[in-house]
């Protein structure tokens, strides 16, 4: 379940998504999570869908890859169809049992909010998937350079961003590899209930965080070791430079909004 999750991780490729400007991938992905806000029917839905497969079609990223980064979320996914559709009040009234209603607006809220948070994770996966580490590093820092009027550490937190967004699926691997261990010796993280598994899970917690220490420690001696010095007079390989598939790219998040605003506010 734990490799299941794809945040963080880089699926290399060549493809029209994987070429595009990381500070326009950032920019797309920030409307994207503002926009979705602002659905309100199936058919924004529908256009969030389009919106998404058509970028999914474009990065050559495998579908099962992304639905994928999908499964370790779905106790949440349920538990909030759950909680919006049994606790909306008023509507029309289609079942009752106890304190549970299931009302008409209560479903359908449970359904949007439900259809929102696999859009969101689902949308937001395709940024790390499609952007390496340090060209996202380098958008990131580029997007904040104007906050340096104020000494604000860019770089720094660009680079602490990035370094937190690829330790992810590192740790995960490393929490697996720690199950595996205590599972040998013994160990039951399956059996019983909810806190239970919770209690197990304690034993994870120490050995979990010394290796996460010791890769923190490892990667900054690497870092010094090469002299490393921060954002000051550092120079790149790649520069960064738009070109007409990053502008094509924002027409087309452009219309996304427009279709999802015209959607809810004016048809």
């Amino acid at each position: 379940m734990l490799k299941d999750i794809t945040i963080g991780q880089y699926f290399p490729g060549r493809s029209v998504i994987h070429r595009l400007d990381a500070r326009i991938k950032i920019l797309i992905s920030f409307i994207f999570i503002i926009t979705i806000f602002f659905v309100k029917s199936f058919w924004g839905y529908g256009f969030v869908f389009f919106f998404l497969a058509v970028i999914v079609g474009l990065s050559a990223i495998p579908v099962k890859y992304v639905v994928k980064g999908l499964r370790p979320l779905i106790f949440i996914i349920l538990l909030t169809f759950s909680l919006n559709t049994f606790f909306t009040s008023g509507g029309t009234v289609l079942w009752s049992v106890g304190f549970l209603v299931l009302t008409k607006e209560g479903l359908l809220q449970g359904v949007f909010m439900a259809l929102r948070l696999i859009f969101l994770v689902s949308g937001t996966s395709l940024l790390t998937l499609t952007t390496s580490p340090i060209a996202l590093t380098d958008g990131i820092e580029n997007l904040l350079k104007p906050l340096r009027v104020i000494k604000f550490p860019a770089h720094e937190l660009a680079m602490m961003m990035t370094i937190a967004l690829r330790f992810i699926p590192t740790l995960l691997e490393e929490t697996d590899k720690i199950m595996k261990a205590q599972t040998a010796r013994g160990a039951d993280f399956e059996s019983g209930n909810i806190l239970q598994r919770a209690k197990a899970l304690v034993p994870l917690l120490v050995p979990l965080f010394i290796s996460a220490f010791r890769r923190a420690d490892e990667l900054a001696l690497a870092m010094e070791s090469r002299c490393y010095r921060g954002g000051d007079n550092r120079t790149r390989m790649k520069i960064l430079k738009l070109d007409k598939s990053d502008y094509f790219a924002l027409l087309y998040t452009v219309g996304f909004v427009f279709l999802i605003m015209w959607d809810s506010y004016i048809r």
